[in-house]
């Protein structure tokens, strides 16, 4: 059973940063795209980052392009996403993505992020 185990939510101030993490288990991370989706509370989830197996690609969605970082160290079996420039439109529930070499997706628990002074 594939595992996604997140980290690093929380409430931070409009302007701050925070940095998500999450770790993977029992399957092949290395061979697996991870993404970051979030959905705002009456949202659709959308999709915030991408980055590939490799790490050698990333992709953001606008509103997040130019503060976000999609990171990964596959050593480690762990996505990151780094978000500074803190807005109180960032605010949702943040869920870590695995889509395996099988195109199956694997889901994170999620994690509530809060942007509020």
């Amino acid at each position: 059973q594939v595992q996604l185990v997140e980290s690093g939510g929380g409430l931070v101030q409009p302007g701050g940063s925070l940095r998500l993490s999450c770790a993977a288990s029992r399957f092949t991370f290395s061979n697996s795209v991870m993404r970051w989706y979030r959905q705002a509370p009456g949202k659709e989830r959308e999709l915030v980052a991408a980055i590939s197996s490799l790490g050698g690609r990333t992709n953001y969605a606008d509103s997040v392009k130019g503060r976000f970082t999609i990171s990964r160290d596959n050593a480690k079996n762990t996505v990151y996403l780094q978000m500074n420039s803190l807005k109180p439109e960032d605010t949702a529930v943040y869920y870590c993505n695995a889509l395996s070499e099988l195109g199956v997706n694997y889901w994170g628990q999620g994690t509530q992020v809060t942007v509020s002074s």
